[in-house]
């Protein structure tokens, strides 16, 4: 199997430099061209075509919104995005998700070798799960084995008999993905209707990325979108978004439901996780929740699926063909958490029938 090959565009020479090493470190990747901005990019790209692009945002002579807009336009490839967390930054890296970038790999304005250095397993991983993502055109090449322990939901709320009380009036969705899920969220939530059951999601994002992100979504959406603030209720035609960095948790008092934003480890090595989030909704609201997962690798919500399929509630997942990684729904499918698997276009008619169960 032939390397992946992935060009680095960033006006950075540290950053160049220490991508390029640890990437090039790294079985099965090799760095074929590191350059200063989209211009030189583009130039090298009229002889070798990469595999996956890692780019900057805010960059001299054209930005790597624009950048990424062109390439996806013309030529459909794998791009993670490695932007520095400011309040700017946090807004125009939800924008590069939306236009089609498959991860983000945040970078601190202070001691940024040293964080790159820290960060190589999230950087590594995060280029070969862009290598096989589908955007466009499937570049099959599987993922590596994760390469560090990992806790599941046990770390912060462990297991219990308890069930809930039967059907309410009351009805909620827990929607869980990671990467593809940005593109994948605004497609299902822009086609509900106002009046919609109320929902939760984790999407896997970095802290102070989610705020913007739900600020996005809210202006494009018919449904209220917002991130989800410790004790928030859970309301028709709400949709709430766990903070980036923080485990969001459903619980219920009497027959209406709200948040528990919480602090706590990386569940999956994810913070929020999926997996946390379903087994609450498992336990405050069994039959009275629809879970949906959909595109993201890893195995992430799998397990917390298939606690809410145990509990009675409904459970979907998004089908291969329309994830751009079948990661995270083939995970729920092979353990059986799974009633049905639909494409993401029609993932939003499910969501909308729970109103009349």
């Amino acid at each position: 199997m032939s390397a992946i090959n992935v060009m680095i565009v960033d006006d950075s020479a540290v950053v160049r430099q220490v991508l390029s090493s640890l990437l090039n470190a790294a079985p099965g990747i090799k760095v074929g061209h590191a350059v200063a901005n989209p211009l030189l990019a583009m130039e090298r790209m009229k002889t070798e075509w990469p595999d996956v692009i890692v780019l900057d945002v805010e960059m001299p002579k054209m930005d790597g919104i624009t950048f990424l807009r062109k390439i996806m336009g013309e030529r459909p490839t794998p791009v993670v995005i490695c932007s520095t967390l400011t309040e700017k930054g946090a807004q125009t890296s939800v924008e590069a998700l939306a236009a089609g970038a498959v991860a983000i790999i945040t970078k601190p304005r202070l001691d940024l070798k040293q964080f790159l250095h820290d960060s190589a397993d999230e950087l590594v991983s995060a280029v070969r799960a862009a290598a096989g993502a589908r955007v466009g055109k499937l570049v099959n090449r599987p993922a590596p084995p994760p390469v560090t322990a990992k806790l599941n939901a046990d770390a912060i709320l462990p297991p219990s008999e308890y069930r809930p009380m039967t059907t309410t009036t009351e009805r909620v969705v827990a929607i869980g993905t990671s990467t593809g899920g940005t593109q994948a969220l605004e497609e299902v939530l822009t086609s509900l209707p106002r009046v919609s059951p109320g929902i939760v999601v984790v999407q896997h994002m970095p802290e102070k990325f989610t705020a913007a992100f739900a600020s996005r979504l809210d202006s494009v959406c018919q449904v209220r979108v917002k991130e989800a603030a410790n004790n928030d209720r859970v309301l028709q035609g709400l949709v709430l978004i766990a903070p980036g960095g923080k485990h969001m948790l459903l619980r219920r008092t009497g027959a209406q439901y709200y948040v528990e934003v919480v602090d706590g480890p990386l569940v999956n090595r994810h913070r929020p996780s999926v997996d946390v989030l379903f087994r609450s909704a498992a336990r405050a609201a069994g039959a009275n929740a629809l879970g949906v997962i959909m595109t993201g690798m890893g195995d992430d919500g799998a397990a917390g699926m298939l606690e809410m399929h145990k509990a009675g509630a409904r459970t979907v997942a998004q089908d291969e063909a329309s994830c751009v990684v079948y990661g995270m729904p083939k995970e729920a499918v092979k353990r059986g958490g799974v009633e049905k698997s639909l494409p993401l276009n029609a993932i939003y008619r499910e969501i909308l029938q729970q109103l009349s169960y």
